[in-house]
């Protein structure tokens, strides 16, 4: 059976105002680095950071697919919990945005097509929400497989963004393993719901899918708030198709690794160059990647380029690239006092965290539970001997680690709750991306500003789910009077940047001709 039978977009009587025209600028780079180092021989780590322009009013529209558990441990408060989950997000989609509903048991059923978000279909679709009904088996397969052919399917595809968004509460026991189902490019977002499901599976399908994520919704009560910091995700994508190329300079620099988590990376054995594929950005969300440059020894004093780096993306169908930013050092014989930039320090810092949490639950997976926790001691006393206590990702990281130790007491406890909460820190610190766990309110690594303000919307939806909800054009508006230049900031560095990079060009040629 095809699923091509999508609805086609209408635009409203009153369509509000007209989207501001795309520009370039969407993403910016920047890189933090000593600016001086040593003649001879030696290594220089360079830390660039992506950040994702302001929300705006010309948004992809977005198609989403709700996959859910309806099996038969869902039956009672946690399908009620799921019923108000979805009906906030039903209530925070536009008339830009489709909502398809997928729920799976023994089976799976698609219960509506893709359905462009109007008054009309809001209701229709709060009916169909309501009208759940939980029984039979847990076929996560199937429910993933479905969710997957609404998207690849769709007979309005351009210019427009999607997600998959995945929750189940039990363990896979019908249709085979759904960790080995492909997802090609959809971001595919997976919920572990209460304490009984299988986080191995979810977070393997959140792995399959280029920046998927994978939360650990252990209290029942959280799951709007789960689904609500996703979707303020989704409905923010400022670019598509992020990829970050990093060249080094013949005779200069070689380029000994990259790190950028858990996102794939292809090399040019022709020039050197290293390219990392991110997929899409969300407003104001930042990817940190590690470069490792081993410069050669150089005989006198002088400048030197080192790094060659390039941003490109897409936007509603239209390839962007940013001009190329050269990364110049000095080479000096003075300069051996330079101290690493804070930020690569604290870059570094949690790197060797996220790594220690993922030993202490490969231990604990192992029954070495004792190992698991004293590994997560020496992480907690490595944070110690850092000098800006006051940061507030050393604040999220000491958090982090402490939530973590309390659900290594027993075995058996880690494994209903602790390694759950361990799974979803990898794929949030593999993918620089929110993934709610443990204190949702608290651990806010990686969170964007339209997230916190979805938190807080969902808690209070949560107490009285009559209360009208913001519109997302509504929160748009708020975001562009706190910050009425943002919108425009983005292409505003994106031209000086390339007059900067235009003028050191023609230095270049002058210097050559002298």
């Amino acid at each position: 059976m095809s699923f091509n039978d999508d609805e086609q977009l209408v635009a409203p009587p009153d369509s509000g105002p007209k989207p501001t025209p795309i520009i370039q600028g969407r993403a910016q780079v920047v890189s933090k680095n000593k600016s001086t180092v040593p003649l001879e021989e030696t290594k220089l780590r360079v830390l660039l950071e992506i950040t994702g322009g302001d929300s705006s009013n010309d948004r992809p529209g977005l198609d989403l697919v709700a996959v859910l558990d309806v099996s038969g441990s869902m039956a009672g408060e946690k399908l009620a919990k799921v019923k108000t989950a979805m009906l906030f997000v039903i209530k925070k989609l536009s008339p830009i945005d489709r909502l398809s509903v997928v729920t799976f048991a023994g089976d799976a059923r698609r219960l509506c097509p893709l359905r462009q978000i109007t008054e009309d279909s809001q209701k229709f679709l709060e009916n169909l929400v309501n009208g759940l009904n939980a029984d039979g088996a847990t076929n996560i397969t199937a429910g993933l497989q479905t969710g997957l052919k609404i998207i690849n399917d769709r007979n309005l595809s351009g210019g427009r963004s999607v997600g998959i968004m995945l929750m189940s509460d039990g363990e896979q026991n019908r249709g085979g393993d759904a960790a080995q189902v492909p997802v090609g490019k959809v971001p595919v977002h997976t919920f572990g719901f209460g304490v009984n499901h299988d986080p191995r599976v979810l977070k393997a399908i959140a792995d399959n899918s280029i920046e998927g994520t994978f939360s650990d919704v252990q209290n029942t009560d959280n799951l709007s708030i789960a689904f609500s910091q996703c979707l303020a995700g989704l409905l923010t994508r400022v670019v598509e198709d992020l990829k970050l190329t990093v060249t080094p300079y013949e005779d200069e620099s070689t380029i000994e690794q990259v790190i950028a988590g858990s996102y794939p990376q292809s090399k040019d054995d022709a020039d050197g160059s290293v390219t990392v594929s991110f997929g899409g950005l969300y407003a104001k969300e930042v990817r940190k990647v590690m470069v490792d440059l081993l410069l050669p020894a150089v005989s006198k004093e002088r400048g030197a380029d080192v790094l060659d780096i390039t941003l490109s993306y897409s936007f509603q169908g239209r390839l962007f690239e940013a001009p190329p930013v050269t990364l110049n050092v000095s080479r000096t014989g003075a300069s051996a006092d330079e101290r690493e930039r804070p930020e690569v320090r604290n870059e570094e810092t949690r790197l060797l965290t996220a790594n220690m949490i993922k030993e202490a639950r490969v231990m604990a997976d192992g029954n070495k539970l004792d190992d698991a926790r004293d590994k997560l001691v020496e992480a907690q006393n490595s944070l110690e001997d850092v000098d800006d206590e006051s940061n507030p990702l050393i604040e999220m990281l000491r958090s982090e680690l402490q939530q973590l130790l309390k659900l290594m007491k027993s075995q058996e406890i880690y494994e209903k709750q602790g390694r759950p909460f361990a799974l979803s820190s990898e794929t949030s610190h593999n993918r620089q991306r929110f993934a709610a766990r443990g204190d949702i309110e608290s651990l806010r690594l990686f969170a964007t500003p339209r997230m916190d303000k979805y938190l807080e919307q969902a808690k209070s939806f949560d107490e009285d789910p009559s209360k009208p909800l913001p519109s997302v054009d509504e929160d748009v508006k708020e975001e562009i009077a706190a910050n009425p230049l943002g919108p425009i900031a983005g292409a505003l560095s994106f031209y000086i940047q390339s007059a900067i990079q235009s003028l050191q060009a023609i230095e270049k040629i002058i210097n050559r001709g002298l």
